[in-house]
């Protein structure tokens, strides 16, 4: 079967029918918002129907039919399960629970972030962002003892909030083995970082994964960023993998294929210096280098325009190319 055809039977029939296993790469739910699949047991279904080796997701119930559940999809598809959740708040409590449900589903290692959105967007302020930053300290103290408790380890997202080496200053801060971080590939671009220093960098304390290639576009006031199909991005990707692997030999890859219109970053403006006093002239210099030396071979994939269905179609041709050259070019198997 070809790749078209497949990715047109999948979505034609909803991806029923289950892939023999075709890469040990697997699926967060951002690859697929179209499909609007972000729990536990939707996400494995998926991944084991397109083969893949496993995936990220959030527990929609702590009952234990329903971990059970989960827990089942992973043994009988031999695939590993890690869970997305949110820090701790005041009521630790909640996230105690949660925390003895993963385990309980299977989950092998947790994924969270601080901030859900992107620095230079959310806060027009020094001293809004450092209020959030008090308020994520806050909550990582609270987290940090519960992971420690259950043994079960979590990766913090660089999620477009903390710079590279404000991250690894972080991480040093708590120093926890059950504290590291859940290493998106193409995250910290946004924020003026070099793309191969956040990877060296962060890697010794990768726990989970979003693995991803990236392409750039300059635009009035900065430049575009935008997940792409690996192998049309501007990363290298086989030298990615071997940074990672050798920092944590049993990582493992989540795809995270976010198919969207590409995200404006701009560098160029003064709001989005407002947050960063530490960045300069240098970092804007060296990133518009890389931008500009970068161009993309094909348009970067938008989605603007297109009905539901036509991005539901869209989001497969996009995992499936992902999936092929993890396998044929990563040796992700």
């Amino acid at each position: 079967m070809t790749r078209r055809e497949f990715v047109g039977s999948a979505a034609a029939a909803g991806f029923a029918g289950a892939a023999s296993r075709r890469t040990s790469m697997g699926l967060t739910p951002d690859s697929l918002p179209a499909h609007r699949t972000r729990n536990a047991d939707g996400v494995l279904e998926i991944a084991a129907k397109l083969g893949m080796g496993g995936g990220q997701g959030s527990l929609t119930s702590l009952e234990p039919a329903y971990l059970a559940k989960v827990r089942r999809l992973q043994e009988e598809n031999n695939l590993y399960f890690e869970v997305q959740t949110r820090l701790a708040q005041d009521n630790t409590e909640e996230f105690e629970a949660t925390i003895k449900a993963a385990k309980e589903a299977g989950a092998r290692s947790i994924r969270a972030v601080c901030l859900g959105g992107r620095r230079y967007e959310n806060f027009s302020t020094l001293a809004e962002w450092k209020a959030a930053t008090a308020e994520f300290h806050k909550r990582i103290a609270l987290t940090v003892p519960i992971v420690e408790k259950h043994r079960l380890p979590m990766g913090l997202e660089n999620h477009k909030d903390w710079t590279t080496d404000e991250h690894v200053a972080l991480l040093k801060k708590y120093s926890s083995e059950y504290l590291g971080v859940c290493l998106d590939t193409g995250n910290s671009i946004s924020l003026l970082d070099d793309r191969y220093y956040i990877i060296e960098q962060l890697a010794p304390y990768a726990i989970n994964t979003h693995l991803k290639d990236m392409g750039v576009e300059e635009y009035a006031d900065g430049f575009l960023l935008s997940e792409v199909p690996m192998g049309d991005g501007m990363m290298d990707m086989q030298r990615v993998r071997d940074i990672i692997r050798k920092a944590n030999p049993k990582i493992t890859f989540s795809l995270e294929m976010i198919t969207r219109d590409p995200l404006q970053v701009p560098c160029l403006t003064d709001k989005y210096w407002a947050t960063l006093p530490d960045r300069n002239g240098v970092y804007l210099a060296r990133t518009l280098a890389m931008v500009r030396a970068n161009k993309p071979n094909k348009p970067l994939p938008r989605v603007a325009g297109l009905d539901v269905e036509a991005r539901k179609r869209f989001e497969l041709e996009n995992v499936e190319a992902c999936i092929a050259y993890a396998r044929d070019r990563l040796g992700l198997v």
